[in-house]
């Protein structure tokens, strides 16, 4: 039986690579997250009032600066995490025991994995979020200066894909927009979902040691910590779940968005002309610009959905406490996030380039579209609605010569063709920038008092 030795024990060699799985590469992603959370860990510890101190102002700070250093090495792509680490924690600890010595080995003091993971997992997701809402109202802008620059361009509405009634490019660009803005709801109320601190509950049933958890929520830019320990390590998996249930619902509008730019720019339909330079050829076709980047973006909606299943269906059965089916969940997060936000930035790049084709545009009117808005024309002239639904239906050639621009220009009330107000929408927008820059400001600048350096450049 071959062993591999690590810091909480000799371990089967197939054991060990079995329970440590993925976390060896995702946990690359958490390194920073795992410093910042440990620099605030010792800071606290370094005031509980002992006899002999834990660490000495002094200790902290060279903890702190050399935690600092492991961040760099991390953007730098020099900071590895072996099989024998198992993970970003005992690889952290390895590294600074390496450095300090027995600093190194204090700093595990009254701490778990189980809280270390969770709020390494906060962290991340805190600034994963406004990653999220960035590109979400990124998106948003460029749909709303795409339907400022055509807004009275008609565009045959549709239902059930059919003719249905007359639309406008302006109208379908920022029903989009508006879709992100209500999706930024969902956003921040998973952004404030996820920030409070797990951070002391060690393995989900306290210390012995009197540690200040409000401090070191604090210290890491949360609202305040999860006042119960045992669910504060319950919690986790279900955080998770929680923030990539409200990225899924991103996905969804971005797919539809996909669907229709898919659709639209069919040569059938020739609406829309996607930018050459986005779409892929075919290895046999000479003549191909397929529309591989809707395509994917349509198809990454449900990758994402399914990850959000996932760790729903694995913290579900759960008994209380902790158990390493959690672990899980961590790959499905990591992934889930980095695919939406690829997806939102890539929409945006593909709106702000669309061309709209007029001509073809006004060439899918056929009179039939315009059959309700004449059934209404003749109730405001008295006819009961029904009779004015069957005159129209069989009185469909009357509606030829009617002009789809007038027709849009003629539905003024609030959010039709005629009504629309971009500004309104545009100030939404602006207010959800605010809302990103002032949460990102107020984390970044408690780690930059953590830590000691300028938050996030560490010059």
């Amino acid at each position: 039986m071959k062993t591999r030795k690590t810091i909480v024990g000799q371990i089967d060699a197939d054991v060990l690579a079995f329970t440590a799985g993925r976390d060896v590469v995702l946990d690359l992603a958490l390194v920073e997250a795992d410093c910042i959370g440990s620099a605030a860990h010792v800071a606290m510890l370094s005031r509980i009032p002992l006899k002999r101190k834990l660490f000495s102002g002094k200790d902290k700070q060279k903890v702190i600066a050399e935690l600092v250093s492991i961040i760099r090495a991390s953007r730098k792509g020099t900071f590895k995490i072996t099989g024998e680490d198992q993970d970003v924690h005992l690889a952290v600890e390895r590294v600074l025991t390496g450095k300090l010595g027995d600093l190194g080995r204090k700093i595990h003091t009254a701490r778990s994995r189980n809280d270390q993971v969770a709020v390494d997992l906060r962290l991340y997701g805190k600034e994963q979020l406004l990653g999220v809402m960035d590109e979400a109202v990124g998106l948003a802008d460029e749909l709303l200066k795409f339907a400022g620059k055509y807004q009275s361009v008609p565009m045959v509405g549709r239902t059930h894909l059919q003719p249905a009634m007359p639309s406008s490019v302006a109208l379908w660009a920022s029903a989009y927009a508006e879709a992100l803005l209500d999706d930024m709801i969902l956003l921040k109320s998973a952004y404030e979902y996820n920030d409070r601190c797990p951070l002391g509950s060690a393995a989900g049933y306290g210390v012995s040691l009197n540690i200040d958890r409000k401090l070191t929520a604090k210290l890491l830019g949360f609202k305040e910590p999860i006042h119960n320990v045992l669910y504060a390590g319950n919690a986790r998996g279900k955080c998770e779940s929680v923030i990539l249930s409200n990225v899924a619902q991103v996905m969804i509008t971005l797919s539809r968005l996909a669907q229709d730019l898919i659709l639209f720019s069919m040569p059938e339909f020739g609406y829309f002309a996607l930018p050459p330079e986005y779409c892929t050829g075919s290895s046999i076709m000479p003549q191909k610009k397929n529309p591989d980047v809707a395509e994917l973006v349509r198809a990454k909606a449900s990758v994402v959905m399914a990850c959000a299943l996932t760790a729903a269906e694995i913290v579900k059965g759960l008994p209380g406490g902790y158990n390493r089916d959690l672990q899980e969940t961590k790959g499905p997060f990591i992934d889930g996030i980095r695919t939406t936000r690829s997806c939102l930035s890539i929409m945006a790049v593909i709106v702000k380039e669309l061309r709209v084709n007029k001509k073809a545009l006004l060439a899918g009117f056929t009179p039939d579209v315009f059959a309700a808005d004449r059934a209404l024309e003749l109730v405001a002239k008295g006819m009961p609605f029904r009779t004015a639904y069957d005159h129209v239906k069989v009185h469909l050639d009357d509606l030829k010569a009617i002009d789809p621009a007038l027709a849009i220009a003629a539905k003024k009330h609030l959010g039709a063709t005629g009504g629309l107000d971009l500004m309104l929408l545009k100030s939404k927008v602006a207010d959800a920038v605010k809302f990103t820059i002032a949460a990102r400001k107020k984390f970044h600048s408690s780690i930059t008092g953590l830590l000691g350096v300028p938050y996030p450049g560490l010059w």
